[in-house]
């Protein structure tokens, strides 16, 4: 992967921030708003520094959270009022 400054952690910090309760953003949203070169970088910031971030509220671009935290994920989506179908977030209604 490319070298990651401070300043693209700390964008990307800034726009999990800003996602408000009750919605979400995929990675790929995000990598795109900030012109950055892969989804996998925002993926990278939220596994090395995003532990009191809204992290919840990112998902990948299927709706379905990774294996490994699907319960805790869309039991906090839940009480924020994100419903899935299944184990999937129907990105059409909650996607910021």
């Amino acid at each position: 992967m490319a070298k990651v400054t401070e300043e693209q952690v700390e964008a990307v910090r800034a726009l999990i921030e800003a996602i408000p309760p009750g919605r979400v953003r995929t990675y790929g949203d995000i990598a795109g708003e900030l012109g950055l070169s892969s989804p996998r970088i925002v993926g990278w910031v939220m596994r090395t520094d995003a532990s009191d971030l809204p992290w919840h509220r990112v998902v990948p671009a299927s709706g379905r959270p990774a294996a490994h935290i699907v319960t805790r994920q869309l039991e906090r989506l839940r009480a924020e009022g994100v419903l899935a179908d299944g184990d999937r977030i129907p990105l059409r209604d909650y996607r910021l």
